[in-house]
C-alpha cells in the first residue's frame, strides 16, 4: 500500500508542477500528469478495498501422513479444500523430498500445486539439504499467519517462541474422508521471534 500512495504522491505532484509550469490551460502537459493522478487513485482505492487475505501456512510434508501414517497428497488436498472452505489461503511448504514420496520422483511447486487445486505461488518446496520447518516458520512470522501441522517444532522453539501460544499451531486428522482441524479463526496469531 505504501508503494500504492508514493506512486499518487508523485502523480499529484508531477500534476502539481505541469500546471504551474504550463498553467492552467488545457494541454497535453497537465492532461498526462492528470491521467496518472486518475490512474494512481484509482490503484490506491483498489488496493484499500481488496479483501484481506487470511494466510494460513501449510506444513504439508506433516500433512502428508495425516491418514494411515502414509504419505498421501490426497490427504494435503483435503485439508488446503477445507481451509479454502473457511475463506482461509493456504500456503503450502514441502520438504524436498516430497514429490519422491508421493510420485516416486522430484515434484517442484507447479506440479504440486496442479495436484491440490491451487495456485503455484501458494506452493513452496524446501531447497535439497535444507529443512522446511523454519522456511515455515519464517513464512507464518512474515504473514503474522497460523500453522497447520501436527508438529510440536521442539527444534526451533528457542528461535520461535511464539510457537509456545495455543493460537499458533492447528492440530489436525482426516476422518471418514474429511479433514478435521481444530477451530481455526480468522484472527491471525503472530509467530514472532
Amino acid at each position: 500500500m505504501y508503494f500504492r500512495l508514493l506512486i499518487l504522491f508523485f502523480s499529484v505532484a508531477a500534476f502539481a508542477g505541469s500546471v504551474f509550469w504550463v498553467g492552467p490551460v488545457v494541454a497535453t502537459a497537465t492532461l498526462v500528469p492528470m491521467g496518472l493522478v486518475l490512474v494512481a487513485l484509482i490503484w490506491v482505492i483498489a488496493g484499500v478495498l481488496a479483501p484481506r487475505r487470511d494466510w494460513i501456512l501449510v506444513d504439508g510434508s506433516n500433512v502428508l501422513y495425516w491418514r494411515n501414517d502414509t504419505p498421501d497428497l490426497a490427504t494435503v488436498r483435503l485439508v488446503v479444500s477445507e481451509l479454502l472452505r473457511r475463506d482461509l489461503t493456504p500456503v503450502v511448504w514441502f520438504d524436498a523430498n516430497a514429490g519422491y514420496l508421493v510420485a516416486g520422483r522430484y515434484l517442484g511447486p507447479g506440479a504440486l500445486a496442479r495436484q491440490l487445486g491451487i495456485p503455484a505461488a501458494q506452493v513452496f518446496v524446501a531447497p535439497k539439504g535444507t529443512p522446511a520447518d523454519p522456511l515455515i516458520l519464517e513464512g507464518a512470522q512474515a504473514l503474522s499467519a497460523r500453522v497447520v501441522t501436527n508438529d510440536r517444532y521442539r527444534d526451533w522453539s528457542d528461535a520461535f517462541p511464539a510457537l509456545g501460544l495455543p493460537e499458533v499451531l492447528v492440530r489436525g486428522q482426516i476422518r471418514d474422508g474429511k479433514a478435521i482441524l481444530t477451530p481455526v479463526g480468522t484472527q491471525a496469531a503472530r509467530v514472532s521471534a
